[in-house]
């Protein structure tokens, strides 16, 4: 099958503009249909290692990107994200066309995905283990998370960790991972093979650059991983390393709170959430360097038996 970035910006570009271009998460599936000439030149760096499949025939979300009839068109062309025929958000500059798309697609997921539970948190495997990192914005969840990703981490999600309920197991999300400001360039350098596309600058969360999924996050994306630890990160710049357990409580608030919808799935969340604080050791990760953060993450990860089912391939 053809990749998007085989395929370059100019075939993209067709693609969107006619039959549409159907992007596979994991998770989800999303139809991208649209005009924008911006949008197929940036699609093309961060999504070069998805298939462009045939058209198909369903897809979870189906997404049009735009140029929008705001009164300021004249002066500035903009973009809209239009779902189910309805306008989303106001519109975006026209050249900003990928963050609308990231960001609106992302909110389209929050909204929609309740057989799942979604939590604002990076998730990285190994070899069947999972790792969720939840955290607020600021924390450096998206670096360390694009850190790991490419030293011996697959991708599993920046924005969303994704828990199937019924299964008991992590899920793929692997949309690109938005960098922010001084982060873009930490991962430049400690990731020179990450995909990193065009730097937006002052968005309404400063400048913000996409990591693109790389090669194995995209082939093993059909592929979980059972929930192992939770690890909440906070960057400081000068800190030292520090890696302390914390208690089922602190565990539970740092799920149960950076949730997309675990109050929309009620007792079902609950239950989830309870089992996932069983399961899983849970730790508070302070540090300064990236190196000295996923020296400790190996080192979790080095403690692990072997995960069920690998033997047999269900995960």
């Amino acid at each position: 099958m053809t990749l998007i970035g085989d395929a370059g910006p100019a075939a993209l570009a067709e693609r969107l503009s006619t039959t549409g271009v159907t992007l596979d998460y994991g998770s989800v599936t999303l139809e991208v249909r649209s005009r924008s000439a911006w949008l197929a030149r940036q699609m093309a760096s961060v999504y070069a290692r998805f298939p462009l499949p045939d058209p198909v025939a369903f897809s979870d979300i189906h997404v049009r990107l735009e140029p929008s009839t705001f009164w300021r068109r004249p002066l500035r062309p903009q973009v809209a994200l239009v779902c189910d025929g309805e306008q989303q958000f106001y519109p975006f500059p026209a050249d900003t066309a990928l963050p609308l798309m990231e960001w609106g697609t992302n909110w389209l997921i929050g909204q929609r995905l309740h057989h799942l539970l979604l939590f604002h948190a990076g998730c990285v495997a190994r070899d069947g283990w999972g790792m969720l990192l939840p955290a607020t914005p600021g924390s450096g969840k998206s670096t360390l998370t694009a850190a790991l990703a490419h030293h011996g981490w697959r991708l599993l999600s920046d924005e969303f960790g994704v828990l199937d309920p019924e299964a008991g197991q992590l899920r793929a999300m692997i949309k690109p991972i938005a960098l922010k400001n001084q982060a873009i360039d930490v991962i430049r350098d400690y990731a020179p093979a990450a995909l990193i596309g065009p730097t937006f600058p002052k968005t309404r969360k400063g400048d913000v650059a996409h990591a693109g999924p790389n090669d194995e996050a995209v082939q093993y994306r059909g592929q979980g991983a059972w929930p192992a630890f939770v690890v909440l990160p906070k960057w400081t710049a000068g800190r030292s390393l520090s890696l302390e357990p914390i208690d089922d409580e602190t565990m539970f608030r740092a799920l149960a709170f950076n949730s997309f919808n675990y109050s929309v799935l009620g007792e079902t969340g609950f239950d989830a959430v309870v089992q996932l604080v069983r399961r899983c050791r849970g730790y508070q990760l302070e540090y300064g360097r990236l190196e000295d953060a996923k020296a400790a993450m190996n080192d979790l990860w080095a403690s692990l038996p072997p995960a069920p089912g690998l033997a047999d391939g269900k995960v």
